[in-house]
């Protein structure tokens, strides 16, 4: 539900956007939904902003934002410029920050970029991913 105009991110030469795509020898935890740079990301739940994490320890360009919901839920948008602070209250539908362009950090002469794109997935409180569309 990022924002319901988004389409989910199927496959390109880097791989699957589904949710439990395989990885190598791990599995996407997310929903991958294809966007411009510069695109307003929306929170899908009511909750308080928790985090504003780096995804790549090498790389502190790219964010994400993490919202904890009231039933206890992380909702984690990744590529996203946080336009919000921790400890910030959200609706369902506020803008939590703009869209980054991913596909600066994955490149490859030998194939087109990867879709720029949010990555949205779920935690449980153990920390195990939840699929967003379930």
């Amino acid at each position: 539900m990022i924002n319901g105009t988004l389409p989910k991110r199927m496959n390109d030469p880097w791989g699957s956007g589904e949710f439990g795509a395989s990885r190598g020898t791990r599995t996407h935890k997310g929903i991958d939904y294809a966007c411009y740079p510069d695109t307003e990301i929306q929170t899908p739940v009511d909750g308080v902003i928790t985090k504003l994490g780096y995804p790549y320890g090498d790389d502190l360009s790219f964010r994400y934002v993490e919202v904890m919901a009231n039933d206890g839920l992380r909702h984690r948008l990744f590529y996203v410029e946080p336009t919000c602070v921790h400890g910030d209250e959200v609706h369902a539908g506020d803008v939590v920050g703009s869209s980054q362009d991913i596909s600066s950090r994955y490149r490859d002469p030998s194939k087109p970029a990867m879709i720029n794109h949010v990555h949205y997935e779920i935690l449980d409180d153990a920390g195990d991913p939840v699929n967003p569309e379930a």
